[in-house]
């Protein structure tokens, strides 16, 4: 089963700057990265920048309308009007049953603000420890995840410890 993480970065660059540390990772077979995305929000600018992480993005890997859909929901919702939302809302409901929902998208919206960054990863035979080594050594904070509450608690400690 794949998991789904969120990690928020103190920088606008440090997202896309673990791009090539996941790479070194999965060569090392310490972690299957099935798909990747960045958020970056430079200070300056009105709205994040999207990226999916093409090169590493695996087999099941999911489409860019998924990253489109999730990111309009968590950063364009109120941009979009009554009609779109209420089209994106049916499909946020299908989200909701894979651990994507509400509360889940006004957390990455509340934590992933100008001057950030953020990493969502769907992952599979993750090494914790070995990941945790080799992940950057500013701030990345786990803000959000679809693990169980067990699984998560766990994969904080390993990440703040």
């Amino acid at each position: 089963m794949a998991t789904l993480t969120v990690w928020k970065f103190d920088t606008p660059e440090s997202a896309e700057q673990v791009e090539q540390t996941l790479l070194g990772l999965q060569k090392q077979e310490l972690i299957t990265v099935v798909d990747a995305a960045t958020v970056s929000w430079p200070e300056k600018a009105k709205k994040p920048k999207t990226k999916q992480l093409t090169d590493l993005v695996g087999a099941g890997a999911l489409s860019g309308s998924f990253w489109g859909l999730l990111f309009g929901l968590i950063f364009l919702m109120p941009l979009l009007g009554a009609a779109v939302g209420a089209a994106a809302g049916a499909l946020g409901g299908k989200l909701a049953d894979v651990g994507i929902d509400d509360d889940f998208i006004e957390s990455v919206k509340a934590q992933v603000t100008r001057g950030t960054s953020a990493l969502f990863l769907l992952t599979q035979d993750e090494v914790l420890d070995r990941v945790k080594e080799a992940f950057p050594t500013e701030h990345a904070e786990l803000i959000r995840s679809n693990l169980d509450r067990d699984q998560e608690a766990r994969l904080r400690e390993v990440f703040e410890g």
